[in-house]
């Protein structure tokens, strides 16, 4: 390896020097002890620690290892000088052949080898330094002289005549203290620099773990639905062959009466048949002494007129005529098949208050935003989002999901001091004045808290509540087809505090309106029956 790639492998990344004290990392990576401990300082607090080179992370402060290996090879780099044949410099003076330079006279513009070194001049003019083929770039273009010193105010390097000229005055520093300098103050805006990396690092993670969090409920509900709809169909497939075989029961213990009926009957038909021959046959005999001789005919009269439902054991009565099928049976079954369907369809439609987050492109400037999009905070620090026609102008948000259909709750907690409105609105609503906020127009509806008072408005009609015990905690619940808008209070039992009723022409969306306070949307569990019940 040439010198110059070598001397760029002992480089510490951080400071860009030569390692001072070097040390490892378990991730393999060296750096000067104090450059680490500087950088490592700087992650206190946030409870991950990471390496400047690969970034990788660490959940507690990593030991420092001295690398001694490192270290040995570092004392040697520094004693032993490069030799002037790796780095194509050679000795000006020798003319017959080239010899590795050693040292090069920033005075004389020339490079010496140890021969003509140790025969240089050493008055204090002479300036050696290590081997350059750039030592004109060395000296003052104006005056000839070595540059010795760094003028600040100008950035420009300068010599001791600049200095006593169009340099006096000014801030000077040696030429081989500046660097230094330099150095320091780029290790301090290093440090800000992976400050700035680790906090963009942390936000990246957590709006990847909002997004794997968002995913892993998007699959959940997903699952769940299609849990739902197998579950469906299975019920309905079970049903549908309960009723089939209900009715099949039923259309054979029907059948079986009516073909031993039938079967009667046509004896019954051979048997008068064969009395109706038999009287024909007597009425064609012209002889009278035969037809006195015939046994008594009185069985051979009407049946009718001797009883014939008697004789036939009771089996003349109508048939059913089908429409006798018992019903009972199947319209149970039907009804729990309903019933089921129901209950399924209202655990796929009731959403929780999870699922509502703020809209950050309507908030105001006076709002702050969690970052999990549940917390809306009032500020007096301007928030310097764009302006934009979606936007609340004062103390204002609402969320990003509308409901156009279905029954919906969320809750929501406060403080017990500061003045809020919560409630539901158009996305038409005004964006812009005093008629923009939540129950002063015709398109919102809120429960507003007031110096220490409730009320419920609507288009700016005011309706005070009897309430004087302090309110933090309040469930909205939306019936979008009823046209019902329902306030409670979260105690225990729940109380209901005023139900709005109105027929809903567009999407309604959650809203927040709070002067010198905070609103927190809660979680909570699915509860819709009790609800229905107590509204």
């Amino acid at each position: 390896m040439a010198y110059a790639d070598l001397r760029e492998e002992l480089l510490c990344s951080i400071c860009l020097s030569s390692y001072t004290d070097p040390v490892i990392l378990r991730c393999g990576h060296n750096f000067c002890r104090i450059c680490i401990d500087q950088s490592l300082d700087t992650q206190d607090g946030s409870g991950v620690y990471s390496c400047p080179e690969c970034r990788e992370k660490f959940q507690e402060r990593p030991a420092l290892m001295r690398n001694l290996a490192l270290h040995k090879i570092m004392e040697k780099f520094l004693l032993t000088p490069p030799t002037q044949m790796e780095t194509g410099i050679f000795c000006t003076y020798c003319v017959d052949s080239p010899v590795p330079a050693v040292r090069s006279c920033l005075h004389c513009e020339a490079s010496l080898c140890d021969k003509h070194l140790r025969a240089h001049s050493k008055s204090a003019e002479h300036v050696l330094s290590d081997p350059s083929t750039s030592l004109e770039k060395r000296k003052c273009s104006v005056h000839k002289k070595i540059l010795q010193y760094y003028c600040t105010e100008d950035a420009a390097s300068i010599c001791v005549y600049c200095s006593a000229g169009e340099h006096r005055g000014h801030r000077v520093e040696m030429l081989d203290e500046s660097p230094e300098n330099k150095k320091r103050k780029l290790r301090n805006v290093l440090r800000k620099l992976i400050t700035k990396i680790n906090d963009i690092e942390e936000k990246v993670q957590t709006l990847e773990e909002h997004g794997r969090k968002a995913q892993d409920q998007a699959a959940g509900k997903a699952k769940r639905v299609t849990a739902l709809c197998t579950d469906i169909r299975r019920q309905v497939e079970a049903q549908d062959k309960k009723i089939l075989s209900e009715i099949s029961r039923q259309e054979k213990e029907e059948s079986l009466p009516l073909s031993v009926l039938i079967h009667q009957l046509e004896i019954k038909k051979d048997e008068l048949s064969r009395k109706v021959r038999h009287i024909e046959e007597l009425g064609n005999i012209t002889d009278p002494l035969s037809i006195l001789q015939e046994p008594d005919t009185g069985d051979l009269c009407d049946p009718e007129e001797e009883g014939g439902d008697e004789d036939t054991g009771g089996h003349d009565k109508q048939p059913h005529d089908g429409d006798d099928l018992d019903v009972a049976v199947i319209s149970h079954t039907l009804h729990t098949l309903r019933n089921a369907i129901t209950g399924i369809r209202s655990g796929i439609y009731v959403v929780s208050p999870a699922d509502i987050l703020l809209d950050v492109t309507t908030a105001a400037n006076n709002l702050h935003i969690s970052d999990d999009l549940m917390t809306a905070t009032s500020t007096r620090e301007e928030q310097k989002r764009p302006e934009t026609a979606e936007r609340f102008q004062h103390y204002q948000v609402m969320s990003r999901r509308g409901f156009t259909s279905g029954r919906h709750y969320w809750d929501v907690k406060s403080s017990r001091s500061g003045d809020w409105r919560v409630g539901m609105c158009y996305p038409s609503i005004d964006r812009r004045g005093q008629q923009s906020e939540i129950g002063n127009n015709n398109k919102s509806w809120s429960l507003w808290r007031y110096n220490n008072q409730y009320l419920v408005t609507h288009d700016k009609k005011k309706l005070r509540l009897p309430h004087s015990i302090p309110i933090d905690r309040v469930r909205i619940c939306l019936d979008y087809e009823v046209g019902q808008l329902s306030f409670y209070e979260l105690c225990d039992p729940i109380r209901h505090l005023y139900t709005f009723t109105a027929t809903f022409s567009e999407p309604l969306h959650a809203a927040l309106c709070l002067w010198n306070d905070s609103i927190k949307i809660l979680g909570g569990s699915r509860n819709w029956k009790k609800l229905s019940f107590m509204i």
